[in-house]
């Protein structure tokens, strides 16, 4: 999963423009002042769409321009289908207080989604498990189709058009960085060129463009990043009977993770990570097969070993006598019944972490990838309002800089811990299987760790 919110310094002196052969220095003459923008926001993603939203909400940016540019149409749902879309997100509650804040959650509730209140992530070499959940039964989070998240931001900008303006099926081909040292007749800002050869100019450019940002690139942001041996595969499920279905499932198989996120009293969405040859397989299985792998994946015990088995039961038992009040009990997973025609898909995973900004691309084993994107925009929408608020150049290195390290310490952890997990969890190998059993029966069994974890998770 990708979300990507990477932020170019525009101001006089831009970094950009002392990264040597990767930046371009030309002159143009001086542009109108109606084709400068105080931000330009390139890419109307979900993350983009919400860096827009945010920014035209925001009190201390109403004497601002900003532009979104997006190469897509307008996404606006006429009508919700009875049938769920196969693309979900799981979002967190630090995510839904962020699109509370500038009305679209509003326009979610009033559609579609559904909240868990517990999360159970368990091993399918061994009993070992661990259980999320609040001694309040508090939401923890909310699955979404990503076509409801996108109708309720496109709502939200055309009711700040007066200060959005979004460019529709229109792509930026090209941006040109100021160079400090041309003659005084060049422009300070940063020269984006559409696709139609119309240019702009802009103090700040957000490139909010996806895993392979442009923006990232032309800027010359470097960026570390490979692709995982697995592809997921996505599908909406029928459950065999009606429950309370307000639990998020994940199950550790050796071929990567396997997760049954809810979507309703009956149906839950499937995320299934697993090599690329067995997703191809998935994919174009009958529907009957393909219901059986799903249900075996999550109930099997064929991989167990009567080894590991002992030692969990021995670590399950002192953790019982040492906190008997910690230890959570194991639920079973709701059964499938069958799968909704045409909703199988599959894509190719990967990871990536740009060295110099926020932007990133994560193993959907966390459920975190668009919640890191509105991590992004959360942090990056409080430092630019400071910066209004107290008549700053938006492209100032100060609260920029201060913007990337504080998404960097977050991000970096977020994405080293999935990354070790997805590698812990794709071995059968003996004494790593042990560790990883011990590690989660007694995580389980510590509260105030797990906390911590969720607290972390819900940000």
């Amino acid at each position: 999963m990708a979300a990507c919110l990477a932020v170019t310094r525009c101001a006089a002196v831009p970094v950009a423009a002392r990264r040597g052969p990767l930046v371009s220095c030309r002159r143009w003459s001086g542009a109108s002042a109606d084709t400068v923008y105080d931000v330009v926001v390139s890419g109307g993603g979900l993350v983009g769409a919400a860096m827009a939203c945010a920014l035209g909400h925001d009190i201390h940016f109403r004497d601002k321009k900003i532009l979104l540019i997006e190469a897509g149409p307008k996404k606006v749902l006429e009508k919700l289908s009875d049938t769920y879309s196969n693309r979900v997100s799981s979002i967190s509650p630090g995510s839904a207080t962020l699109l509370s804040s500038f009305g679209a959650w509003d326009h979610v509730c009033n559609m579609r989604y559904r909240a868990f209140r517990r999360m159970q992530v368990w091993d399918a070499c061994s009993e070992a498990l661990i259980m999320f959940d609040k001694d309040n039964l508090d939401d923890m989070g909310y699955i979404v189709e990503n076509d409801v998240l996108m109708h309720a931001l496109t709502r939200q900008l055309e009711a700040v058009s007066d200060r959005v303006t979004v460019l529709y099926r229109s792509k930026a081909v090209g941006y040109t960085w100021p160079c400090p040292f041309s003659v005084a007749d060049s422009s300070p800002w940063v020269q984006v060129t559409l696709g139609d050869g119309s240019t702009l100019q802009t103090k700040l450019l957000v490139g909010a463009d996806g895993h392979n940002s442009v923006v990232r690139q032309a800027a010359g942001i470097r960026n570390v990043s490979w692709n995982y041996d697995q592809s997921a595969v996505v599908a909406t499920l029928h459950l065999s009977e009606a429950t309370e279905n307000n639990v998020a499932w994940q199950r550790f198989l050796p071929s990567g993770p396997i997760a049954l996120l809810p979507l309703s009293d009956t149906l839950s969405s499937l995320v299934w990570s697993t090599s690329h040859d067995h997703a191809a397989e998935l994919v174009h299985m009958d529907e009957e097969e393909f219901v059986d792998a799903v249900n075996s994946a999550f109930w099997s015990d064929a991989n167990h070993t009567d080894l590991i088995d002992s030692a969990g039961a021995l670590m399950q038992h002192a953790l019982v006598l040492l906190r008997p009040a910690r230890v959570s009990a194991r639920q079973l997973p709701p059964s499938v019944a069958r799968v909704d025609a045409k909703s199988r898909v599959l894509f190719p995973l990967g990871w990536g972490h740009a060295a110099e900004d926020a932007a990133h691309r994560v193993h959907p084993l966390a459920g975190q990838g668009v919640n890191m994107g509105f991590g992004d925009v959360s942090s990056l929408v409080q430092h630019l309002s400071s910066a209004a608020f107290n008549g700053k150049d938006l492209g100032s290195m100060s609260h920029l800089t201060g913007y990337e390290t504080e998404r960097q310490r977050h991000n970096t952890s977020l994405l080293a811990a999935t990354d070790l997990l997805k590698r812990l969890y794709s071995t059968q190998a003996t004494p790593l299987v042990l560790l990883r059993t011990w590690g989660l029966q007694a995580t389980n069994a510590v509260a105030p760790l797990k906390e911590q974890i969720m607290a972390f998770a819900s940000k």
